[in-house]
């Protein structure tokens, strides 16, 4: 039953986030096209204007948007998006925290307190 429920999810999941999949594709292979369409109409315009002093223009073929490897990192980012916790205009999560004195585990809205607000400082220890 459990299984079932996970496959169903992953589903719907799929079925949300596939247009949003195709059309950053589409964009990518759009991206792709012009700078080939570029490169193309460059390299036209260098052997009509051979005499010019100027250094060729050099553009790489493994500078490209559309690979399989691009549409695997927007899919995982269009994925997380979709099942995070937090959502703009929604009340935030109440996750979990450690407490550093003591290593006790609660949660963030155990620190609370009525009429005073609750800041969270996220920073860095480096």
């Amino acid at each position: 039953m459990m299984n079932t429920m996970k496959a169903v999810k992953n589903a719907l999941v799929c079925l949300v986030l596939l247009p949003r999949f195709l059309l950053a594709a589409l964009m990518f292979w759009l991206l792709d096209f012009l700078c080939i369409r570029r490169r193309f109409f460059l390299r036209m315009k260098e052997r009509e204007e051979s005499d010019t002093m100027d250094p060729p223009l050099c553009i790489s073929d493994s500078n490209r948007f559309f690979t399989l490897d691009s549409l695997k990192a927007v899919w995982h980012g269009h994925k997380l998006d979709l099942l995070k916790a937090a959502h703009l205009g929604r009340g935030a999560p109440n996750t979990e925290v450690v407490r550093l004195e003591d290593e006790r585990r609660g949660r963030i809205l155990d620190f609370a307190r009525e009429r005073r607000p609750l800041i969270l400082n996220f920073g860095s220890c480096t």
